[in-house]
């Protein structure tokens, strides 16, 4: 099973960071949290590091586990385990490997169009049962 990382990142104002694929990519379009595969013998914070920086060109400063979701796509004979985690980062993000990115409110979230194995996730977001922030432990 190949294990995924994927951050939900707040700003001051609730808004959450989503990126929507490029056209040239598996799912394209589609709407996702910033993240990606865990290389072998890396630590999940270690990956959601890296895929922030290589995404979106910002610093991870603080990440706590927020979810798992186990998720196998139709095109894909490998089972994928998502581990959704809150982050903190420092930098303007960019969209450096997506068509582009946008800053939502959490009641926001259900007009895009997301990957399936994020839809409990958006879910919950959208109607509050989990907040970045409190997993974080700001107040």
């Amino acid at each position: 099973m190949k294990t995924v990382v994927a951050a939900v990142i707040e700003r001051e104002d609730r808004r959450l960071l989503i990126g929507q694929r490029r056209k040239t990519d598996s799912s394209p379009l589609k709407w996702e949290f910033p993240g990606g595969k865990v290389r072998e013998g890396e630590a999940a914070e270690a990956a959601l590091a890296r895929e922030l920086h290589e995404e979106l060109g910002v610093t991870l400063t603080k990440c706590a586990e927020m979810g798992r979701v186990r998720h196998q796509y139709a095109a894909s004979p490998e089972e994928l385990e998502i581990r959704f985690f809150a982050a903190n980062v420092d930098g303007e993000a960019r969209p450096l490997c997506f068509e582009e990115i946008a800053w939502v409110l959490p009641k926001e979230l259900g007009d895009y169009d997301f990957l399936a194995a994020n839809r409990e996730l958006v879910a919950n977001l959208a109607t509050g049962k989990i907040k970045p922030a409190e997993v974080l432990g700001h107040s």
